[in-house]
């Protein structure tokens, strides 16, 4: 992937669950629209209002077109009008990142404590 875009969401701490929901409709709309969803992460020690979502895309252009597809999408747009609703999401912010040749997904080195 060449770009990734990185959404750090300012949530409500008591729409955690909530949020979750949320986060968990995107495992099945993003794939369909075109994004590589590395996931989704919700606070769990510490800061208790900051969650992430991390897509990738081959470019800027291949985003574009996903955003297409997203705002044409059903079940998407049932999704944004879920977090709307509920007032869950208080603060969006993307940010568009390269990854560094040979760090992405590297495992523990062998008799390492992974813990």
């Amino acid at each position: 992937m060449s770009i990734t875009c990185v959404i750090r969401y300012e949530i409500d701490p008591f729409q955690r669950e909530a949020f979750r929901e949320y986060a968990a409709n995107w495992g099945r709309i993003i794939p369909r629209c075109g994004g590589h969803l590395l996931g989704y992460f919700l606070p769990h020690e510490g800061t208790n209002d900051v969650a992430w979502g991390l897509i990738a895309f081959e470019s800027l252009a291949a985003y574009e077109s996903y955003r297409a597809r997203l705002k044409a999408d059903e079940e998407g747009g049932r999704n944004f009008a879920m977090a709307h609703q509920r007032r869950l999401i208080l603060k969006e912010e993307r940010t568009f990142v390269e990854v560094v040749a040979g760090t992405l997904g590297l495992a523990p080195w062998p008799g390492e404590d992974a813990a």
